[in-house]
Parts: C-alpha cells; structure tokens; sequence
C-alpha cells in the first residue's frame, strides 16, 4: 500500500523520526513544520493522510483541523493528531474539531502504522466514492445530490457482554442515537445483516467469545461490508487493536470510556457512514442514468449495444433462437407539431408502457433513439417473434393515447419489423440491420403492420 502522508510538527526531531517510520514503510512522506504551510500544502498537492501535531505556533492543530475540514477541496483527508497532550478533554476537542483519530506521545509504532494504513484504506474508498459522484455532477445530477446528512440520532448496534455496560453506553448514547443491545454476538450478526445500522459498536468484555471473530464476519457479510465499527478494549490490549485495524475495525475506544469521547467518535462515524451512503447512491444513479433512457425509462441505445452481442452468443453457444424487433411510431412528427413537444414527450412515454406490457421478463427493451424501440427476445422463433410484434402492435392501436393535461386523445400505430438469428451464427449489425430493413417495408407498404425479415 503507497499513500502520500503529510507531517506537520513545529519540532524537527520529530519530524525525522515520524519521516522515517513512514519511509520504512513505502508511503511518500511530505513535512510542515506549521499549520500554515500545512494548508498550504493541502491546497495545492494530493495529501491522503495528515499526521499534525497540536502545540504549534501560529495556529494549532486543533484550528489547522478545522480549516481543513470546513473546506470542501480537503475536508476528506483523513487528520491523525500526534501530540504530547494526553487529557480526554484534548481527545473530545480533537475529535469535535474533524479528527479521524488522536494518537498521544511517545507513539507506539506498531499502533500508529496500523492506524496510518486503515485510514488510507478508507480513504481510497472513499476517493473512489467521491469520483464517481463527481462524475454524476458532471451529467447534471446535481439536483439528486442531497449533501446534507440530517441530525437525526443514529441507529447503533451495541454488542457487549455486560448487562451493566450496556446500560452505561446506551444512557451515555441516548443525546445522538437510538440503540439496540445485544449479548449474543452470533445474533448480533444476523441482526446487523437485517436492519439498517448506521454504526456497530463491540466491547471487547466477552468471557468465552473473541471479539474480533464478529469484526470478522461483519466484514466478509455483503450487507454489513461497509458498516464501520467502533471496538471498545481495555487499556494495554495494543495486539488487538492491531488486529482489529487489520480487519478493517473502524475505530476504537479504550476504557475506562470517557462518555464525551465515546459520543465524539460515535457521531464521526456515523456521519461518515450516511456521507458514503449518498456517495454509493450517487453512484448507483450514474450507472443508471449511463443505461437508462431518461424519458421512458427503458435501457438505452448505449446498453443494447453492449449488451446484445452477449446475448447473441449465449443463444449461438446453447443452440437456442434469439429474435429481434424494431419498432417506430407512424406519423410522431405531425404529433410533434401539432401538439407540442410535451405531447409528443408523453405519447414516447406511453408507448414504452405498452412495449414494457408486451414483453416477457427475460426479454431486453430498449429505447433506440426519436420514436424508434427495440425487442431482443432470447428463446424466441421467428413465428414467436412475429405474434409478440402483432400484439404489441395492436395494443398500440387499440387505445387511445391521452394529451395530458388536455381533453385530446390521440390515434396512435406503430410499424414493426422482426429478425430473427442466422442458424449458422450472427451479429448485433448484421441482424439489425435485417429488422430495419422489414421495418422500412412495413412503412412502405402502409404503415400499422408487421414484416418479418425473409430468412
């Protein structure tokens, strides 16, 4: 793992020596030696983890932190504050301030590098996240981009083997999130796989149970992959909380629980669990928007064309027929002009309604481009083929098409043309081009009918 790490301490010793820890390590290392030219840094250069000391002339780490967060460009890299402060109302403030995490001197190393390469593998995700909703901004989906996160307590899992420690954690939660408790760490799996929890929490307080065994499988399970995790353990434990960095452990809290602490590193993580959230659906609407016609909401021409070779082979390998459809509307046009374009948009609408009742689960209906629809049916003959085109054509003339908003009803047909795949093998163009070629009869010979490509 390779990540840039940005050292910022007012003490050159101490620079060196973080400067070489992370150097042994492979991570390209850059320094500061005060927040100013920290942010300055940040600015200008890619930083993917921000290792800051707090004392500092000038401004201290606590106000650096801020800065960062509060601005867009930087408030996702991740800050590790270093420093000789070791009160829990310094670790509260650093954490109210954006802190991913406050690591006190002298560091342990092997503490400090597990730390280090968790928030870069978090990072990386979320520099992913974060492209391909920049992605999304730049089709115009910035209107479906709700970036504010809400204030709304959060829903936590807390797995804990005391009754008395539940009590404790849940009544010192209670200001940001509703909890759930729970003693069986096996049922705690199912139930965090079932709901839609916004944060984990595990103490690592079992008798006969290692902790990290649930850490584990709440990792490796796809519905909680991505939910983070915040591991109580007792002081001295730095092997298992090695470990549970390893595993991708979120965060971590040592006990006694400062509650302050304890609501600090909560709120984090579930702030961040609901901005990931957005990113991932972000996401997903890119992808849709990528294969989906956005007035009818059928898969556009972009997916039939990556998607129909791979259903010509499957048919070629398994031996079985596949057929196609091309279908326009007669005379859209005249709609066009007469009505109005809104007119024309919801007679389009319509229309793939009706293809969409027309067709079967299995078959692939895409919107080609103007007026125009495709069919690619698997399994499908060419008689087959020509009885599913013969229905959809008449329930398109059958009924009416409705203006709406208006009293108007209009008269729609439509001309089909089917093709239907060469025994000896075929291609996307090739057959296409067949079904065009009847669709062009279809419209010649009077429109309102069905042609069937000669075999």
């Amino acid at each position: 793992m390779t990540a840039r790490i940005l050292v910022v301490d007012d003490i050159p010793a101490n620079v060196k020596l973080l400067e070489a820890r992370l150097l042994a390590e492979y991570f390209d290392v850059l320094t500061a030696e005060n927040g100013y030219d920290a942010l300055s840094i940040c600015e200008r250069t890619q930083v993917d983890l921000i290792l800051l000391d707090v004392m500092m002339p000038g401004i201290d780490g606590f106000e650096v932190c801020e800065r960062l967060k509060a601005n867009p460009r930087t408030a996702h890299i991740p800050v590790v504050m270093v420093t000789a402060l070791d009160q829990p109302s310094d670790r509260v403030r650093g954490l109210k301030a954006g802190a991913d995490d406050f690591l006190t001197k002298p560091v342990n190393d092997l503490q400090l590098m597990s730390r280090v390469k968790s928030l870069v593998r978090l990072k990386t995700l979320t520099d992913e996240l974060r492209m391909r909703s920049a992605t999304a901004r730049a089709i115009s989906m910035e209107e479906g981009l709700d970036t504010h996160l809400g204030d709304e307590p959060g829903d936590v899992l807390l797995v804990d083997g005391r009754a008395s420690s539940q009590e404790r954690i849940a009544r010192s939660l209670k200001p940001i999130a509703d909890v759930t408790c729970m003693s069986d760490p096996q049922a705690a799996l199912f139930q965090a796989a079932e709901s839609n929890y916004e944060l984990v929490i595990v103490n690592a307080n079992f008798e006969d149970y290692d902790p990290l065994r649930l850490c584990s499988q709440l990792r490796s399970l796809e519905r909680t992959r991505f939910l983070p995790i915040l591991l109580i353990a007792e002081q001295g434990h730095d092997d298992l909380i090695v470990r549970a960095l390893d595993l991708g452990v979120t965060d971590y809290l040592m006990r006694p629980i400062d509650p302050n602490e304890l609501i600090a590193r909560s709120l984090t993580q579930i702030r961040r669990k609901r901005c990931n959230d957005r990113l991932r659906a972000s996401v997903r609407q890119t992808i849709e928007l990528a294969v989906t016609d956005g007035l009818t909401g059928l898969h556009n021409r972009r997916y039939l064309d990556n998607h129909m070779k791979l259903l010509i082979d499957r048919a070629s390998a398994r031996g079985r027929p596949l057929s196609v459809c091309i279908t326009d509307i007669d005379r859209f046009k005249l709609v066009n002009d007469t009505y109005g374009h809104d007119a024309g948009d919801a007679v389009l609408r319509e229309f793939a309604n009706r293809v969409r009742s027309a067709v079967r689960g299995a078959d692939l209906a895409c919107r080609y481009g103007g007026e125009e629809f495709v069919l690619v049916m698997p399994d499908t003959s060419a008689d087959m083929a020509a009885g599913v085109a013969e229905r959809l054509r008449m329930i398109v003339e059958q009924e009416p098409f409705r203006v709406p908003g208006t009293d108007v009803f209009l008269s729609v047909t439509a001309s089909l043309g089917t093709a239907s795949m060469l025994p000896a093998g075929d291609n996307p163009d090739a057959l296409l081009k067949r079904a065009d070629t009847a669709l062009y009869e279809a419209k010649r010979s009077g429109r309102n009918r069905v042609v069937a490509a000669a075999a």
